[in-house]
């Protein structure tokens, strides 16, 4: 079962993985009402690597990027519920328009994102390149989503 942590936390979890030669990989998403597409996409992200580490954007950074009425659940338990997952070995909750700034503080040696995105579209990329970190997009084809769970459970 993986670990809820602060920044702080990560940055020394890291630097302890990384002096016993183990690799890091970092993927990131809102993780608002778990579906299997998300649990896939985590699962392939830890294959990456040694250890995985889960960025869940905050509750203002999911509503801005999901629309009104979104995250339904509060960033606290997603992340409760990501760490919960198997292959999961830490969880921060991040807040603004991209997980950029978390990335140059990790420096992640894989950063991986789902299959709605190719390697051009990731926003991230130049900034793991740069560092010499590598971008994989990893999961099942994009067949899964919590907008259209939302929409079938307010149907009824």
């Amino acid at each position: 079962m993986g670990e809820v942590v602060s920044q702080s936390q990560l940055i020394e979890a890291v630097a302890r993985e990384r002096a016993d030669g183990r690799t890091i990989v970092l993927a990131n998403g809102c993780f608002d009402l778990l579906h299997v597409g998300h649990i896939r996409y985590l699962q392939a992200a830890a294959a990456e690597g040694d250890r995985l580490v889960v960025a869940v954007n905050d509750d203002a950074s999911a509503s801005a990027l999901k629309g009104p009425g979104r995250p339904v659940i509060p960033a606290s338990d997603r992340a409760e519920l990501v760490a919960g997952l198997r292959g999961v070995d830490f969880v921060v909750v991040f807040s603004g328009p991209t997980v950029e700034p978390l990335i140059q503080l990790v420096r992640p040696d894989v950063h991986c994102k789902g299959t709605d995105y190719t390697i051009d579209t990731v926003p991230e990329r130049a900034s793991v390149r740069a560092y010499g970190g590598r971008t994989a997009i990893v999961g099942d084809a994009k067949e899964h989503s919590t907008r259209a769970l939302v929409a079938r459970l307010t149907r009824g």
